[in-house]
């Protein structure tokens, strides 16, 4: 790995922020990157509680995320259940200003009579997409679509993973290029793009980030991230808003592109008081989140409204009554009913992943998915459950052979202090375990 010479940094940071803040700036990209989770408020009824009595009474708040906290040291996440459960996710804490800009466009939308539907069309690894869901439940209740879309095929697979821990049904996951979207011509209220970026934001974390920046690179990036814009904007209704982000501290990549894009496609740049939140800097679209004034990484984020004028989507066919149940060869899929007509839509887009998976039907039985275990939309009393310990959970999670004492034979939910976990078959002296090759805890438990 080259080291990148504190000359050339200070130099980008001069730019975006003046000399005297890169200053601050270049000196804390030499400290360790912080560590910082967000709550799942719908798997834990008390997200500041349970951060304290779960990471220690020293965390602190992230200023603009309800749920998100800062933690003084990083445990080992792997080899802890509740994070197998999707109680909580690991996301850098300037990440979470994104869902802040985010939560601020939702009032906008409050009265169209029928699901919200959303698009993070740069999704991949998930930390933005569960944040945009839970503040969509939140906000909504059931009264919400959230597309996330990964155009990598070889992360698409983290993605889906990391969505169905997180448990939420109302979420669809594909893997299209952006320009697929515009089939879907005004069908999105709102879209959100942490678009692909020269990455400075991620010197101090990445070493990759490093190594692959150039000036070249940004030009580059520049091109990619117009491209993206305009291939997606057609799917975005008139009204409905971008939520626009990169972890770069290029002027070209954050306020020329939201400029560009507000003059050359249409559209108006939501007012934000960026100064309110601490640490903070406001530029001429947006807020930048640099190290040395904030914990976390580096971070651009703006919105804009589109002008009015593209059409809406029109949904063809009745509104669904009941919750839909699809089938996959054999694999049964839970849709809520809420989005059913919304789903069908999509399908032009061939879903990697939609609702939630209840189970594979082999001869007479469906055996249950490790989805259906995580999903909010589980119905309560649906198995028998058997609560079990650290240890014994761990050895779940690594796939190795359990035994429940005082289970009942069949298909069993097991539980790590009252948070499902996943599902095993018990068949009396020991139980078959149902948890996915693709999560199994590779390090020894």
């Amino acid at each position: 790995m080259r080291e990148l010479d504190d000359i050339v940094l200070r130099g980008i940071l001069a730019g975006a922020i003046g000399p005297e803040r890169a200053g601050v700036a270049v000196e804390a990209f030499h400290r360790p990157a912080s560590v910082s989770v967000r709550v799942n408020p719908f798997k834990v009824a008390d997200p500041g509680s349970f951060a304290k009595a779960h990471f220690g009474t020293d965390v602190r708040n992230v200023p603009w995320s309800p749920c998100g906290f800062m933690l003084e040291e990083r445990p080992r996440f792997t080899l802890d259940p509740l994070f197998h459960c999707g109680c909580y996710y690991v996301q850098d804490s300037s990440a979470m200003a994104v869902g802040e800009i985010f939560r601020n466009t939702l009032s906008d939308f409050r009265d169209s009579g029928r699901p919200l539907r959303v698009l993070d069309l740069c999704a991949a690894p998930g930390g933005k997409s569960t944040d945009l869901a839970a503040s969509l439940r939140t906000a909504f209740g059931d009264g919400f679509l959230l597309v996330s879309n990964e155009v990598m095929r070889s992360r698409v697979s983290v993605l889906a993973d990391n969505i169905a821990v997180w448990g939420d049904p109302n979420v669809v996951v594909t893997s299209v290029d952006p320009k697929a979207f515009a089939r879907l011509e005004g069908f999105f209220d709102i879209i959100v793009t942490d678009v692909p970026c020269s990455g400075e934001g991620m010197f101090r974390k990445d070493a990759k980030a490093v190594e692959d920046w150039s000036e070249s690179v940004v030009n580059l990036c520049a091109t990619r991230q117009k491209r993206i814009i305009g291939d997606v904007w057609p799917s975005l209704r008139g009204g409905g808003a971008l939520v626009y982000s990169t972890c770069t501290f290029e002027e070209a990549e954050n306020d020329a592109m939201m400029e560009w894009t507000a003059r050359e496609l249409g559209g108006g740049i939501y007012e934000y008081a960026y100064s309110s939140l601490p640490g903070v800097i406001p530029t001429r679209t947006g807020g930048l989140l640099v190290p040395g004034f904030v914990e976390g990484e580096g971070q651009f984020v703006s919105a804009l409204r589109k002008s009015s004028g593209a059409r809406e989507f029109r949904l063809t066919g009745k509104p669904a009554v009941g919750a839909g149940e699809r089938r996959k060869g054999d694999l049964l899929i839970h849709i809520p009913e809420s989005i059913v007509r919304e789903v069908a839509a999509l399908e032009i887009l061939r879903p990697v992943q939609a609702g939630a998976a209840k189970g594979e039907l082999k001869g007479r039985d469906l055996v249950p998915s490790a989805d259906w275990a995580l999903s909010l939309a589980l119905p309560d009393g649906a198995f028998p459950v058997a609560d079990l310990d650290r240890e014994t959970a761990l050895r779940y999670l690594h796939r190795d052979s359990i035994f429940l004492k005082d289970a009942p034979k069949g298909f069993v939910l097991v539980r790590f202090e009252g948070h499902p976990l996943g599902f095993v078959k018990n068949l009396g002296n020991r139980c078959n375990n149902l948890h996915p090759q693709g999560r199994k805890i590779k390090m020894d438990v």
